[in-house]
């Protein structure tokens, strides 16, 4: 394949499309997009976006459905075509960088759509306490698309190199499980972080995707009842990370946004490791 890397992202960006339309991916990745932020946006209850404690556990729970989300669009995507890989890398020159990079951008698109049928749905559902004063509220649900897509996106790029770099699809799927724990551990919403473990949260897409959500729902302007002491010092805590002021939610976005170029990068990297195998 004497093609350039811009040409062979194009055909592998291809190849992607008539996969996934041909094997109707679209219909279980779109599906139990719509199913589990259905069942979000039913037990979250009438108090989500109106109230303090329950807006952060609802955005905690969107934060791991994105998460899944992403996670499962691609955790097979590489491993299961190491066979080819390494057939076209030996005798067609195979750009590893096209490859991955195709993957990367096809999978972007498909996020976008996850993410603005997370938007939608939760719109319609919480619609009453989003709107406010505006009948539609365009900067708000920006803010939520822009932030779903980019954890759904990170996430996804995340599942890209966990597969690259399993051997097969059975160990993709057994860590799995691992990755998701690992985020929502380290999220910051379930234990209170210190030391090795606080630093370590920093690289994790949940806590900044919790935070991001937080901000754009601006939780710390809602409101807590006023005998429950424990949720109010809660609040006092977290009021600098979900702080609405000029810039913290665009910085945010950047670091989501600089930690899917780093795992985009591990992603190229262990697609080399296929070379080596000698299966």
């Amino acid at each position: 394949m004497n093609a350039s890397m811009g040409e062979q992202i194009k055909i592998y960006f291809g190849k992607n499309s008539r996969i996934f339309f041909n094997e109707k991916k679209y219909i279980s990745i779109f599906l139990s997009t719509v199913l589990m932020t259905l069942m979000i946006g039913m037990v979250t209850g009438s108090e989500m976006f109106a109230q303090y404690s329950a807006t952060r556990n609802g955005a905690f729970a969107l934060v791991c459905a994105c998460i899944w989300i992403g996670i499962f669009n691609s955790i097979q995507s590489i491993c299961k075509e190491r066979a080819t890989i390494k057939e076209e890398k030996r005798n067609n020159g195979l750009d590893l960088m096209a490859y991955t990079l195709a993957h990367v951008l096809f999978d972007a698109i498909i996020c976008f759509f996850e993410a603005l049928l997370v938007t939608l749905i939760i719109f319609l559902l919480k619609k009453n306490n989003i709107q406010g004063e505006s009948s539609f509220p365009t900067v708000t649900i920006l803010k939520y698309l822009f932030t779903f897509f980019l954890v759904i996106f990170s996430s996804d790029v995340f599942g890209l190199a966990a597969s690259a770099f399993a051997v097969n699809t059975e160990v993709a799927m057994t860590i799995m499980p691992f990755l998701l724990i690992v985020q929502l551990l380290l999220s910051g919403f379930v234990f209170s972080l210190d030391g090795v473990m606080k630093a370590l949260s920093n690289a994790t897409i949940s806590k900044w995707g919790l935070n991001a959500i937080c901000i754009a729902a601006d939780v710390n302007h809602l409101s807590v009842p006023s005998d429950n002491y424990i949720m109010a010092a809660l609040k006092n805590d977290y009021y600098d990370q979900y702080n609405p002021k000029s810039f913290h939610l665009l910085r945010i976005w950047l670091i989501l946004l600089l930690i899917t170029v780093i795992l985009v990068l591990l992603t190229r990297l262990f697609i080399s490791t296929v070379e080596k195998d000698k299966r």
